[in-house]
């Protein structure tokens, strides 16, 4: 027992000694703080100092980035010499005011036109014929018009119809005709092959009187495009070219017309289309 109270009084002992050694130090420490301060060395002077300033100044040539070489467009763009273009109210891209006489003008041709046009309608351009009599019974038409024009298309000749044979033309040409060949190059008029005639179907002896002899038929035999060119139902019906375009005519044409025969109905109709507003039982005959 005597042996751990002599144990712990050494353990105390060096304790002790220990704290007071730290003490100690820590005094002198802080006696010495300002001398022995860790703090940085000043910046040399770069101005005064004219080795260091010329090391330093060569270090921050190297470190400066190169100026971009110009390319080869903006030397040739420079050797331009375009002029400087302001910018302001002066440069704005507004549209320019229409010319004051520009609404009147385009009244005016509306106004034309509609003092030219029949049937009550102002894209079917023609005049007015009135009563047709017949040479043959079962000939003459009512009310008929002379058209020379429908939906901007013009017709190779003026042809005599009644008014509900010009509206299913225009119709069709509105919607199948001008565009069947392609938009930059649009049919611009029509080449009629027969309108108004007072004879039978086929012209044959004894046959029923014809639509044309009604002045319900036309016959379309080409077309003409804008660009000139003339493309006939003969040859064009099998050419690779523009059978496309006649057979989407000839099929369009079926619904405003009642009657459509083409190249395939038979011998009589190899070169045109026939198209009349006649109705049957059935719907539509195209052929």
């Amino acid at each position: 027992m005597r042996r751990g109270w002599t144990a712990g009084l050494r353990a105390l002992s060096i304790a002790g000694g220990l704290t007071a050694l730290i003490a100690a130090s820590a005094g002198a420490t802080a006696a010495n703080a300002p001398e022995t301060s860790l703090r940085p060395n000043a910046r040399p002077d770069l101005v005064s100092g004219a080795t260091v300033t010329a090391a330093a100044l060569s270090v921050a040539a190297e470190l400066r980035p190169q100026s971009r070489p110009q390319s080869e467009q903006a030397i040739a763009l420079a050797a331009l010499s375009l002029p400087l273009v302001p910018a302001g109210p002066d440069a704005s891209l507004r549209p320019h005011l229409r010319p004051g006489d520009l609404a009147e003008k385009i009244l005016f041709g509306k106004r034309k036109r509609r003092k030219t046009s029949v049937c009550g309608d102002i894209d079917i351009q023609g005049s007015k014929v009135g009563t047709v009599p017949g040479r043959l019974n079962g000939c003459g038409a009512k009310n008929a018009v002379r058209v020379r024009s429908v939906a901007g298309v013009t017709l190779s000749q003026q042809s005599v119809m009644t008014c509900d044979t010009a509206r299913a033309l225009k119709k069709w040409v509105e919607r199948d005709v001008i565009k069947a060949f392609g938009r930059r190059d649009k049919v611009v008029s029509l080449r009629v092959a027969a309108h108004y005639s007072c004879r039978t179907r086929n012209n044959r002896p004894g046959a029923k009187i014809s639509e044309h002899g009604r002045g319900k038929a036309i016959d379309i035999s080409g077309f003409v495009l804008e660009s000139g060119k003339v493309i006939t139902v003969l040859k064009g019906w099998t050419a690779r070219a523009t059978r496309k375009g006649l057979r989407k005519m000839w099929k369009g044409a079926c619904g405003p017309f009642g009657t459509v025969l083409g190249p395939l109905s038979d011998r009589y109709h190899l070169d045109h289309f026939h198209l009349d507003v006649a109705r049957h039982r059935g719907g539509p005959y195209c052929r």
